[in-house]
């Protein structure tokens, strides 16, 4: 026999229980609709000054870095705080709550170390900021154009369009590149030609390619260098000088018309050679 079906209630104890339940609902309605205007405002508020803080950073031209960082924090400060106002609207002792809270807080937090790591490592960013918005940066082993720097990760967009996430626990405690805060940026294309050629020829075709790129600065100066003889000839290093922008159009295009140039003039480029290790030949 099924036991809930034994069990059995008088009419006059489902008329008790009703009006138990009617009274209590009569009792905290005020306190519950209360709470609903008051998380509904809040909402709005909250909104309307985040808003309005938002427009005012841009407007005083504060970093843009800074401003989404600091208005999320505050954003989410803000929500706390009204969720807790409507908790004691609510008739919840927020002194306990808090108590529980915080307890809460305590043990989320050791079991989210390496979140508040990460939230650590975002401040340290603002604060010093190696990088800001629009930088090309390398680090963590990837490379990408700064987006987007959240509380606790940094968005990144290769030059192929992939979105990529760094932590900024470890992007804040890493090795960070940045190739676009100087606003120029110089290339160092190493080649080899054989021992054969002529240098001074070799150097003034690579010198006309130079002078005749807009795109390359005149200061600082661009070089043609020796810079070691190896094993199959001589290694030599042209390193010209652009703004970021032109940088990677320069760089190819100057590659491009060595390699053309050389050619005509029956200059050889030599292949790359492992060098061998010279403490490995004299164990051998």
């Amino acid at each position: 026999m099924n036991p809930f079906l034994a069990i059995s209630f008088a009419p006059k104890d489902i008329q008790m229980y009703v009006e138990q339940f009617i009274s209590s609902l009569v009792h905290y309605l005020p306190s519950l609709i209360s709470a609903f205007i008051l998380l509904f405002l809040g909402l709005y508020t909250i909104r309307l000054i985040n808003r309005l803080i938002r427009r005012n950073m841009v407007k005083r031209e504060y970093d843009p870095t800074l401003s989404k960082f600091l208005a999320d924090i505050l954003l989410w400060t803000m929500r706390i705080v009204l969720f807790v106002a409507v908790i004691g609207q609510l008739g919840i002792g927020t002194s306990s709550f808090v108590a529980i809270l915080g307890a809460m807080g305590l043990a989320i937090g050791l079991s989210l170390q390496g979140s508040l790591s990460n939230f650590a490592g975002g401040m340290l960013i603002i604060m010093f900021k190696p990088f800001k918005l629009g930088d090309f940066i390398e680090a963590q082993g990837v490379m990408g154009t700064v987006t987007e720097i959240q509380i606790f990760v940094t968005k990144l967009t290769s030059t192929n369009n992939q979105i990529i996430f760094v932590p900024n626990g470890s992007l804040s405690n890493g090795n960070i590149t940045n190739y676009s805060s100087a606003g120029t940026r110089r290339a160092n294309i190493e080649f080899t030609v054989s021992y054969d050629s002529d240098l001074k020829r070799v150097k003034e075709i690579l010198h006309s390619i130079l002078e005749k790129d807009s795109r390359i600065l005149e200061e600082p100066k661009p070089g043609v260098v020796v810079t070691g003889l190896v094993d199959n000839g001589v290694r030599m290093a042209i390193r010209p000088w652009a703004t970021n922008e032109d940088f990677w159009s320069m760089y190819s295009d100057v590659l491009q018309n060595m390699k053309e140039q050389l050619d005509e003039e029956g200059l050889e480029i030599q292949p790359f050679v492992k060098e061998a290790n010279v403490q490995q030949i004299t164990k051998n």
